[in-house]
């Protein structure tokens, strides 16, 4: 019975905000495909800077002279918590909307950069190099923003409406606990792709760059 409930709270959720979701979709793959045409904007001198500071990481990494896995695990599940954290509290903003859909799109340029960065640079290498420290975790962290994203929207829109439609009235609390349930659950998926990140892509990029 409490799956078929939360199913069905799932289902409702998605309908709902269904709209929502193919927005910040496109959004951060429009990002993506920006962060990869800035890539072939840099000038020769910016590539080798950039391929410098590359190459000398991929030393250490195959020295074995980077970060040990906790102090990995730790910053990562940090960094990600801190994005999480101020979507949320953008979401119980009212003027926060804007900054969240900014925060996804530079998030899709980010990854579209680095991946676009690597294969420019190294070719097949570098599309393996992305395959093994760049896709696995983002397969949890991509939909992990983009549901974030969505719920905070929804979240802000809802109290942009009680703000303004007056007769339109429903009770706050129960939907902040919602919104911070989703996200306390969705961010759960963090410790998932931070422990991949740190105990099982230094492992593979060691073995690529060999």
């Amino acid at each position: 019975m409490k799956t078929r409930r939360l199913h069905d709270q799932i289902v409702t959720h998605v309908e709902e905000n269904r709209t929502i979701y193919l927005f910040t979709t496109v959004l951060f793959f429009i990002g993506i495909v920006f962060g990869a045409i800035i890539v072939n904007s840099l000038n020769l001198t910016q590539k080798n800077d950039l391929y410098m500071y590359l190459s000398q990481f991929f030393v250490q990494v195959q020295d074995g002279r980077i970060a040990g896995s906790k102090e990995i695990f730790s910053q990562s599940y940090i960094h990600y918590g801190k994005y999480f954290a101020l979507m949320w509290i953008l979401g119980l903003s009212l003027i926060g909307l804007p900054v969240i859909l900014i925060l996804l799109f530079l998030k899709g340029v980010v990854v579209g950069f680095t991946v676009g960065f690597l294969v420019n640079q190294m070719g097949f290498q570098g599309f393996l190099l992305a395959m093994v420290s760049i896709l696995p975790q983002n397969l949890l962290l991509v939909p992990a923003f983009i549901i974030v994203g969505t719920a905070s929207v929804s979240f802000g829109l809802k109290m942009l409406r009680q703000q303004f439609a007056k007769k339109v009235y429903q009770p706050v609390f129960p939907q902040f606990l919602r919104y911070t349930l989703l996200l306390l659950c969705v961010g759960a998926a963090l410790s998932v792709a931070a422990a991949f990140e740190a105990y099982v892509s230094p492992y593979l990029m060691k073995f690529v760059v060999g």
